[in-house]
């Protein structure tokens, strides 16, 4: 793991912080052999390309999915943005983490 995505989880609020290391976890069960770094002010993930980010704000964490984000599953409508390279939902508490959902998207993405 690396020590600066551990600091910065560290330094967010409280829930975020909770959202972060469950997601955290959550990638290193899906994708055992996933790296982190610390780009662009926020963590990101990869394998053999970037597969997804999280960063927190002041009432929620961001988990941002990064190219071939059209290749998700996303039958509730939960991914955000318009841009043509990301997408990303927000999760403002713990509970709002689908485990299923999110393994699930984090496995297509980073072995695509």
């Amino acid at each position: 793991m690396n020590d600066q995505v551990t600091e910065y989880i560290q330094n967010a609020p409280l829930e975020q912080q909770k959202i972060m290391e469950t997601v955290r976890s959550i990638i290193f069960q899906s994708i055992p052999n996933a790296k982190e770094e610390f780009k662009w002010n926020r963590p990101i993930f990869k394998t053999t390309k970037e597969f997804c980010y999280f960063q927190s704000t002041k009432n929620y964490a961001t988990i941002g999915f990064t190219k071939d984000f059209e290749k998700l599953n996303d039958p509730n409508n939960i991914l955000e943005g318009t841009g043509k390279t990301m997408r990303h939902i927000k999760l403002k508490k713990v509970s709002d983490i689908n485990k299923e959902l999110l393994s699930d998207w984090f496995t297509i993405i980073a072995t695509e």
